[in-house]
């Protein structure tokens, strides 16, 4: 690795410790030198990482901390025929890293609307071009996949084009399938059509997802889709989405009969 194949984006708080300016509210790029490249790739112990540390190849821009989450949810999927779209493809270096990470039995697709990045790909990747914000778009491509399994969203970051690909692409997937929305962080930028608490946020949807859970015990329907809706797991600028069928919760008690409880009690 030479010193200008790696850079480094740094959240202001770890800028300022560093000694280096940052934006204010937003983050910083540095490059930084072999060693720091080392010292970091040692704080990283997955396969993912291991990839991206070692990539020679097309780039890949991602969250260090990213790849234990991926590991955390992405792993069962490894050797299997399961199929994959990932929103955004920059330089096309995600895509191969999955690649290498999943195996060749993996169907994985990539969509951007940038018409160069239909280049940034080597086979049996697939790229479609075109906007995550385009309902009518996104069925076509999960058609031509034959299903989906798993969605990684690190695509625009504007909250709109969040919320769209996530009520077209979540109803879409198949049984026990994830939805990935990553740097969350934007959620909160105005430049991105967020804000805190703003409602139309990627935070505030994923929000509505953890009342779509619990739809059981409120009077609000569940949004489109919502009622499939297993589990939300909240990480720094990620969150994964679990698909699940609905299955009404059962509260029980087994024991000795004088010993049980009345309704109420617990």
């Amino acid at each position: 690795m030479d010193l200008s194949s790696f850079r480094i984006r740094l959240a202001n708080k770890v800028g300022r410790l560093l000694g280096r300016a940052t934006e204010s509210d937003n983050l910083a790029e540095y490059w930084i030198s072999n060693a720091d490249a080392k010292t970091l790739e040692g704080g990283y112990d997955s396969d993912l990482a291991r990839l991206f540390f070692q990539n020679q190849g097309r780039v890949i821009h991602k969250w260090l901390h990213y790849f234990e989450i991926y590991e955390q949810y992405f792993s069962r999927f490894r050797g299997s025929d399961f199929k994959m779209l990932e929103i955004g493809v920059s330089k096309g270096g995600s895509l191969a890293m999955w690649r290498s990470y999943f195996g060749p039995r993996a169907t994985i697709y990539g969509i951007d609307v940038n018409p160069d990045c239909a280049g940034y790909v080597d086979g049996p990747n697939q790229v479609r071009i075109g906007s995550q914000d385009d309902p009518d778009f996104l069925r076509r491509v999960v058609k031509e996949m034959g299903g989906i399994d798993v969605v990684l969203d690190d695509g625009s970051h504007v909250a709109r084009h969040q919320q769209t690909s996530f009520e077209t692409l979540f109803p879409l997937l198949n049984e026990r399938g994830l939805y990935a929305i990553e740097d969350l962080h934007t959620a909160y930028w105005p430049n991105y059509g967020g804000g805190y608490g703003r409602q139309g946020s990627a935070i505030e949807l994923l929000k509505r997802s953890v009342d779509d859970i619990h739809h059981w015990y409120h009077p609000h329907p569940p949004a489109a889709g919502g009622a499939d809706v297993a589990a939300v797991h909240f990480h720094d600028s990620i969150a994964v989405v679990e698909k699940g069928g609905a299955r009404r919760p059962i509260h029980a008690q087994m024991g000795r009969k004088e010993d049980l409880l009345n309704p109420g009690d617990s």
